[in-house]
């Protein structure tokens, strides 16, 4: 028995020289699996480092909630001021005195502070809008031009009768073609 364990040993056990022959010729398919996830674990950690959205102070994060609040703020006051004329006129009427009084130039800065606030958002999606356009026609202008080639080309063919018949390169057909046109005329 023991000469026999050791041949099962040396050939399947530790040491095993036939399972080291082989992987010179062939891969561990094990092995490989777990390099093989070893490598896309890594590649998936990158990425996520690389995607992540980058970590932004108590600064940043007030500075955008800041910019978020003019345009409800506006919305929802000239809501109010609806509500408030209905609730109570006189409170209403005694406040837009008091906006009455307002010098006229501080009107034009408060107009030109809001002109420049939304007129320059209005300018970067316009912007962006017109970006969007111009990859569409980009994309878009060789398939029409193809288009109307093909429409043109068929508009270059032989031009067809109203029987939907075209020109007649076929004597028979072109002799009887004369003689109805003959008799009827």
């Amino acid at each position: 028995m023991g000469l026999i364990e050791r041949l099962f040993a040396l050939a399947f056990g530790g040491g095993n020289v036939v399972r080291d022959t082989a992987e010179v010729f062939r891969v561990n398919a094990e092995a490989q699996a777990s390099r093989d996830t070893t490598a896309q674990m890594a590649a998936l950690r990158q990425f996520a480092a690389e995607f992540a959205p980058p970590q932004r102070g108590w600064f940043d994060r007030l500075m955008d909630a800041l910019n978020r609040v003019p345009r409800p703020a506006l919305a929802l006051g000239t809501l109010a001021l609806f509500v408030s004329a209905m609730v109570d006129p006189v409170w209403f009427a005694a406040r837009m005195t008091g906006i009455a009084l307002v010098p006229e130039p501080m009107w034009w800065l408060l107009g030109a502070i809001v002109s420049f606030y939304f007129g320059a958002r209005h300018q970067a999606k316009g912007q962006a809008f017109q970006r969007e356009i111009a990859q569409t026609m980009a994309s878009a202008v060789p398939v029409v031009l193809e288009t109307v080639r093909g429409i043109e080309a068929l508009d270059a063919a032989p031009a067809e009768d109203a029987a939907g018949l075209g020109t007649e390169t076929n004597p028979a057909l072109r002799d009887w073609r004369a003689a109805v046109a003959q008799d009827a005329g």
